[in-house]
């Protein structure tokens, strides 16, 4: 018996080995088949747990930039009262002087300018804000992960310091320039417009839209190409003032700096901002409609007239001024008003926003 099993053996010695090679080979194959799948599996899940962190710091930095914007509003609203103080001139006119007239006129042009420059302002203030806060969000994502590692920080808190404080070109010499600008563009609208003349609010949005165009136009055909130049001083002018002793952080900061400025000029950040701008004095004129409402809507506080209604209803240039003096409140308001949140909701600063994020929390490594 064993020895014609043996025999069979034998015979078929190399069915054997070849049916226990292929079953071995197929039993180590799928071993490393098996553990190729868990590595993508963990890989997929690390991926996986990675993105939802940075779509969690990515959303906690938006919030973090519209509660930066509500805290800044307040200084932006006194420094452009403190330049275009038209209180003054007001308190002046109660004493009836005799050159009342001539103080309406400059009442008139300040009234204006002031609101106008508010909602320039604001909404750089809103889309620079949302750049920066970006930019820095996505090079201390990377931060969290290079200190793990025992790297040097990409951006340590002096440069963060040095990059946002960057901030008050807007608030300074940007908006003292931004006021000029505009205030020239006023005086040539509105300034020939006697005060008892009578403007419908289709026929104030006329005029808003050629201050605009005087504005925007000039500033595309001056030495400032854009209206960039309001949010960021010139690339050299900052490098001129740093020329000597740099550090190693004011190196970074620079870079920084530069990498914002380019932002700032490109198509896509113009595109933002004019949608803001849009939108902006779209809502500044939804807030004047609400006084130039006719007798019988009036009676009805809870409806919304449409524009033709509107269009009925003329109020005197002396009557407007007071209104347009008072929208800076509502525009420059730390408490959220429909303006600011206008602003901040809308889906072009929400999609710009993503892909500043996206580039700078990327390691340049997955960028080449």
């Amino acid at each position: 018996m064993l020895s014609s099993t043996w025999n069979f053996i034998k015979r078929h010695k190399r069915k054997f080995i070849f049916t226990g090679v292929f079953v071995g080979g197929v039993y180590l194959l799928g071993k490393y088949a098996q553990r190729k799948i868990q590595e993508m599996q963990e890989r997929e899940a690390a991926e996986y747990i990675a993105q939802a962190r940075r779509q969690f710091h990515f959303e906690s930095n938006q919030r973090t930039c519209n509660m930066t914007v509500l805290s800044m509003l307040p200084t932006l609203r006194e420094a452009i009262i403190h330049h275009l103080n038209s209180e003054s001139l007001t308190a002046l006119l109660k004493t009836k002087p005799a050159n009342k007239l001539e103080i309406w006129e400059d009442i008139k042009i300040i009234s204006f300018t002031r609101s106008i420059v508010a909602v320039y302002s604001t909404c750089m203030l809103v889309v620079l804000l949302r750049v920066q806060l970006n930019v820095i969000g996505g090079y201390l994502y990377l931060d969290n992960s290079v200190t793990k590692n025992g790297m040097t920080p990409l951006a340590p808190p002096d440069v963060q310091q040095q990059y946002l404080s960057s901030i008050q070109h807007l608030l300074g010499e940007g908006l003292i320039e931004l006021i000029t600008v505009v205030k020239k563009a006023v005086q040539e609208v509105l300034g020939p417009v006697s005060l008892k003349q009578s403007l419908s609010l289709q026929e104030l949005e006329q005029q808003l839209t050629q201050i605009r165009q005087l504005v925007e136009e000039g500033c595309a055909s001056s030495k400032h190409k854009s209206l960039s130049w309001y949010m960021m001083p010139d690339e050299e002018n900052t490098l001129a003032s740093q020329a000597c002793g740099l550090t190693e952080n004011d190196v970074t900061t620079i870079k920084l700096l530069n990498e914002t400025r380019d932002l700032l000029e490109s198509p896509d950040f113009t595109t933002v901002l004019c949608t803001c701008l849009s939108r902006g004095f779209i809502r500044f004129l939804d807030n004047m409609s609400e006084f130039f409402r006719p007798p019988q809507v009036d009676s009805n506080p809870s409806s919304t007239p449409d524009r033709s209604v509107l269009s009925h209803v003329s109020l005197p240039l002396a009557k407007i001024i007071p209104i347009i003096n008072g929208q800076i409140h509502s525009i420059c308001s730390e408490i959220p008003s429909h303006f600011v949140q206008d602003l901040l909701l809308i889906d072009q600063v929400k999609e710009f926003a993503a892909n500043v994020y996206e580039t700078f929390s990327t390691p340049q490594e997955l960028q080449n």
